[in-house]
């Protein structure tokens, strides 16, 4: 949100997905970091992406009882990159505070790495160096997708890092600039650029509840990143069809010597093998091929990134104005601008 009639110090925001038994820990502590710094020059923008527990009337009571808190309700279920994303284009501080809502990355690491955006730099991204409270699946896979991530996609993407960070307010104004629906996040603050330094941390095990991340949706973060950061699988394609060339002209090679040495061609078995194989390769690249032109068909349609029910502050807050026509079409000429 640009058009506002006044500013902070900082923004936190934090997306909540059923979060309801460790809300009141979540807010209390994060309050208690940032109050300790800025007084009350700061907001605590929690967005509820369509939970089914009772997160959103726990929310509701806070941002009632707190003016510093502002309560945003989409009108369902959008994930978490975009639930963050509509939490970023409502924020009013010069600096945004960016964490999950389930206390792994610890609220009280505010304060150094504010002192990292004191010494110059524009973002300060949480970097993990041990990860309390999960499963050896859960880290080799995590380990794997960075690792892999770095050699396909051309942006460099630090590896161990989650979307917790502290950016200044210009590299949010470019975030909030681009309008592609698939968001990686973490990639797209590389991709913005400006002084960024790791800040090493131990992430803390899940205060309540369960994880909302399983297999499923960390697989499709990870389709995200690839297909927005990289065009590699689609380099792919053309290199297995070099590939299957060359062998099939080694092949071509050897049936033409046994046939002019007076020997009999055999193998219908491994002439079907082939062929299945080379079936299966085709079918594998038009999938490639289908998730990249599924991507532009859905980016084609220009549909709002996030739908808002209910937006609710405490009635002495400031209140931010209704969105502009600028602010939802990001290619309007106001909407795209650079931050000096």
């Amino acid at each position: 949100m640009h058009s506002i009639t006044r500013s902070c110090a900082l923004s936190v925001v934090i997306p909540v997905y059923n979060e309801e038994a460790g809300l009141d820990a979540l807010v209390g502590r994060v309050t208690a970091a940032a109050g300790a710094i800025f007084g009350d020059d700061f907001e605590l923008v929690l967005v509820n992406d369509g939970s089914k527990d009772g997160s959103w009337a726990r929310i509701c009571q806070h941002a009632e009882a707190d003016a510093r808190i502002v309560a945003i309700d989409l009108a369902r279920n959008h994930g978490h990159q975009l639930a963050l994303t509509a939490g970023l284009h409502h924020v009013r501080g010069e600096l945004v505070f960016v964490l999950d809502a389930d206390l792994q990355d610890p609220p009280e690491l505010l304060g150094p790495m504010l002192a990292k955006v004191r010494e110059g730099y524009d973002v300060v991204y949480g970097q993990r160096v041990k990860r309390h409270g999960e499963t050896a699946f859960k880290r080799g896979t995590a380990a794997l997708f960075y690792r892999m991530l770095g050699a396909l996609v051309d942006t460099h993407i630090p590896r161990d890092t989650g979307d917790f960070r502290l950016m200044t307010r210009r590299v949010v104004d470019q975030l909030n600039a681009m309008p592609e629906r698939y968001r990686f996040i973490r990639g797209l603050v590389s991709y913005v650029g400006f002084n960024q330094i790791a800040f090493p941390y131990e992430r803390d095990a899940r205060f309540a509840g369960e994880t909302h991340y399983p297999l499923s949706k960390m697989v499709a973060l990870a389709v995200d990143a690839v297909t927005s950061f990289s065009t590699v699988p689609l380099r792919f394609a053309s290199h297995l069809g070099m590939l299957f060339g060359v062998a099939g002209l080694v092949s071509l090679i050897g049936i033409v010597w046994v046939w002019m040495a007076g020997g009999t061609v055999q193998g219908w078995a491994s002439l079907a093998a082939l062929i299945l194989i080379m079936g299966s390769v085709q079918l594998l690249v038009l999938g490639v091929f289908g998730e990249y032109l599924g991507r532009m068909y859905m980016e084609a349609k220009h549909r709002p990134l996030f739908i808002i029910s209910e937006v609710r502050s405490h009635p002495l807050a400031v209140a931010a104005p209704a969105e502009s026509e600028a602010d939802r079409d990001p290619q309007s000429p106001e909407a795209i601008r650079v931050a000096g």
